[in-house]
C-alpha cells in the first residue's frame, strides 16, 4: 500500500475499513457503531426508510446521534422510473446539507452524483466488478472504485480479488477490496497487494450491534464457503445467499420469460426492479426471523472464517489489533 492513502483521506476515517451498505441489514446501531470505532459506516437509505422504518430525514439524523465520526452513504442508481431517480437525488440532497460528503453508487451510471457531490465538496466511489464498469465510472468522474470480486455478499462479481485488482489498478484511483475479507491475514494481503481499503458486510452481520436475527447470524457461523451460491431471482443479476432449505426450493435463475426481459435493453430496468420489489418482503422478513421456512439470508464465502458473534470495536480491532482479539 501506498505512504500516501488518499481512501483515510477522502473518507476521513482512521482505519481502511469500510462497513458495506447492506439491504436489509444496515441499520443504525450498527452502522454508527463502525464509525464510532474509527472505520467507515455507510448509511443505505432503502434500509433506513423501507426495513428501519424511519423518514430518511429522521433516520439520518439518528444515525449521526450516534457517532461523532463521518458517515459514508450509498445509493442505489439504477432505476426504470423518474420517480425513482428523484427519490435518490432527494435523499443525497439531504445527506449533503446534513453534512455527509463520502457516497457510495451501485448499478448505473453515477454521473449525476458525482455532479451533486462535488459542487458541495464530497467523494464518490463506484461499486463494479469488472473494468467495463469502472470504464463508465471513471469517465464521469469518481473519485474511487469498490471492487467486488467473487467472494462477496449481496451483488457478487465473478473475478478474484488478486485479479479484479490487475485490471483497476490502470485507472489510477484508490481502490477497495470488497468480498472475501474475514480474517487477519486476507486483510493484510489485500492492503500489501495495493489495495488502498476493504470492505466488509457478512462479517459485521455476525456482531452484537446488528439488529439481524439470530437465525440469520447463526446461519453465518454454520455456514461454509461451498454453501454460498447466487441467485439472479433477488434483483435479476447474482445475489450471493446461503444456500438453506429455501433457497433450494426455489430456482435459482430466471425462467424463460423473466430472462428475456432481462437482457432486453428497454424492459431490464423494469425487471430487475419487479424482481426487487417481488423480494424486498421476504428479505426483510428473514432479517426479523419471522418465519424460518422463506429465510433468505445473504452473505458472501467469509462465512468460512467466521464462527463467532463479536462487538463491533472487536471487529475492528481484529484486523487493526490482531493481538487484542482472536476469531
Amino acid at each position: 500500500m501506498s505512504t500516501e492513502n488518499s481512501f483515510l483521506k477522502h473518507s476521513g476515517v482512521e482505519y481502511p475499513i469500510i462497513c458495506g451498505p447492506m439491504y436489509p441489514c444496515s441499520n443504525p446501531q450498527l452502522v454508527a457503531a463502525v464509525s464510532e470505532c474509527g472505520a467507515l459506516g455507510v448509511i443505505q437509505p432503502i434500509s433506513l426508510t423501507y426495513v428501519h422504518g424511519y423518514s430518511f430525514i429522521e433516520g439520518l439524523r439518528y444515525t449521526q446521534s450516534l457517532t461523532s465520526k463521518p458517515l459514508g452513504m450509498n445509493l442505489l442508481i439504477e432505476g426504470s422510473s423518474r420517480q425513482y431517480r428523484n427519490k435518490m437525488q432527494a435523499w443525497l440532497n439531504t445527506a449533503l446539507e446534513e453534512g455527509v460528503r463520502f457516497f457510495i453508487t451501485s448499478m448505473g451510471k453515477p454521473d449525476w452524483v458525482v455532479k451533486l457531490a462535488h459542487e458541495a465538496g464530497a467523494f464518490v466511489y463506484h461499486d463494479v466488478t469488472e473494468s467495463k464498469w469502472a470504464n463508465i465510472a471513471v469517465d464521469v468522474g469518481v473519485d474511487g472504485l469498490i471492487a467486488v470480486n467473487n467472494k462477496a455478499g449481496g451483488h457478487a462479481g465473478k473475478i478474484a480479488k488478486e485479479q479484479l485488482f490487475v485490471d483497476l489498478i490502470k485507472f489510477k484511483l484508490p481502490v477497495v477490496c470488497a468480498g472475501g475479507i474475514a480474517d487477519t491475514a486476507v486483510y493484510r494481503d489485500a492492503l500489501k497487494q495495493g489495495y488502498q481499503a476493504v470492505q466488509m458486510g457478512t462479517r459485521f452481520i455476525a456482531s452484537f450491534e446488528c439488529s439481524a436475527s439470530m437465525d440469520y447470524k447463526q446461519a453465518i457461523l454454520k455456514a461454509q464457503a461451498s454453501d454460498i451460491v447466487l441467485s439472479e431471482r433477488i434483483t435479476g443479476v447474482p445475489v450471493s445467499v446461503i444456500n438453506n432449505g429455501y433457497i433450494k426450493s426455489r430456482d435459482l435463475f430466471p425462467n424463460k420469460l423473466e430472462k428475456v426481459l432481462l437482457n432486453h435493453p428497454k424492459f431490464k430496468h423494469f425487471m430487475r426492479t419487479l424482481l426487487a420489489l417481488k423480494s424486498l418482503r421476504t428479505l426483510k422478513r428473514s432479517l426479523a426471523g419471522s418465519d424460518s421456512s422463506k429465510d433468505c439470508w445473504q452473505a458472501g464465502k467469509s462465512v468460512e472464517a467466521i464462527d463467532s458473534i463479536l462487538s463491533v470495536q472487536s471487529i475492528i480491532d481484529l484486523y487493526t489489533k490482531p493481538d487484542a482479539v482472536k476469531n
